[in-house]
């Protein structure tokens, strides 16, 4: 016999399907009573897969790679949170011992940013010219668990304004390279003009995706495109911009414009069949744990509410090929008091979190 945990209330293995309870078993899901249990602890409440936090940095914060109990730290608060698969977009940390704790989420990585020389955070990234992108492409695609991060546009000193990292040549290859390697890659983009070449050129996913326009929707609705829109950091960018004004009033402005059209830029791109997730981008300059506002800010943006779950719940973990609630899988869910379909407001209070069937928090 084995100890044996039941939730009982309302199981969202799927948006069109709820279920009344389910059993843990081995740390696994079960929708059988076992016949023979040692002691049953019971959970009541509305249960979800484990959130999904598709662009987040365990192992960074705003000056670059940071020790093994900062990076701990981080893993702990998305988990407290709720979230229960991160995919890292984007480290210079090894963050691969987070692998052997049964306490701490799991981690789709990345490996390291990519960047032009001097086009971006300082102790961020590789810093690199187009010339060596194929291999750079390579050693992070076989590092990784899956992903490479490229950093598609940054400001540019000379133009004073965001423009493109890459010609369209270096990252066409560079992508056929990681397609080669069986891995997906996702770039940065805040501005318009990268974006064709990226999606052309056969990129899986872009990050934060605010230059998205009438022009360019219909390419990655066409392509399948996902977008990771980060909204609770694109909140940041008129501080940025202020900060910038003097010295960078072209970039300033700019900024400011992409922050504007934010929430109708996502709208647009949902209401034309991008795919959609969530990720919150914590870990540069902003704390973790923010998964819930996340959503929020899709709700806001005129998401759905069922879509913006799916977005971090049964939609996210399926683009990430990760198990949800089925038969069998591991017991990673999170139980809450108060009916997230009602209001998504209650992903910020957590009941119960469920890691591979132990309760942590």
């Amino acid at each position: 016999m084995s100890d044996v945990l039941h939730v009982r209330g309302r199981i969202l293995v799927g948006p069109d399907d709820v279920r009344d309870e389910l059993w843990v078993v081995g740390g696994r899901v079960s929708y059988e009573r076992p016949r023979a249990a040692g002691d049953i602890t019971t959970v009541s409440g509305w249960a979800l897969p484990g959130l999904v936090d598709a662009h987040c940095h365990v192992g960074l914060d705003a000056h670059g790679p940071v020790d093994a109990a900062t990076s701990e730290k981080q893993a702990l608060t998305d988990r407290d949170a709720g979230t229960l698969l991160i995919r890292d977009a984007g480290s210079p940390s090894d963050t691969r011992w987070i692998d052997d704790r049964e306490d701490l989420p799991r981690i789709i990585r990345a490996g390291r940013h990519i960047a032009r020389t001097r086009r971006y955070i300082r102790n961020y990234a590789h810093e690199i010219e187009p010339d060596e992108l194929v291999a750079y492409v390579g050693r992070e695609a076989r590092r990784g668990d899956g992903w490479v991060k490229l950093v598609g546009d940054w400001i540019e000193r000379g133009a004073g304004d965001l423009t493109p990292c890459w010609p369209r040549e270096a990252v066409e290859a560079a992508i056929t390279e990681a397609h080669r390697l069986g891995a997906r890659v996702t770039a940065h983009c805040f501005a318009e003009d990268s974006l064709r070449d990226l999606v052309e050129a056969g990129i899986d996913c872009i990050e934060h995706a605010t230059g998205l326009t009438e022009d360019t929707i219909p390419l990655f609705a066409e392509r399948g495109v996902a977008i990771v829109p980060t909204l609770v950091n694109i909140a940041t960018f008129p501080r940025l911009a202020a900060g910038g004004e003097a010295k960078f009033p072209r970039w300033s402005a700019h900024m400011r414009r992409l922050y504007e059209r934010r929430y109708d830029t996502v709208r647009s791109a949902y209401d034309a069949g991008v795919p959609v997730y969530v990720g919150t981008d914590a870990g540069g300059s902003l704390p973790h744990g923010l998964v819930a506002q996340e959503v929020a800010e899709l709700v806001k943006a005129g998401i759905p509410v069922l879509d913006a779950l799916s977005a971090t719940a049964w939609g996210a973990r399926r683009w990430l090929g990760r198990p949800g609630l089925e038969e069998g899988a591991p017991a990673d869910l999170v139980v809450y008091a108060e009916d997230p379909r009602a209001d998504v407001r209650a992903l910020a209070d957590p009941l119960r979190v469920v890691l591979r069937g132990r309760v942590l928090a």
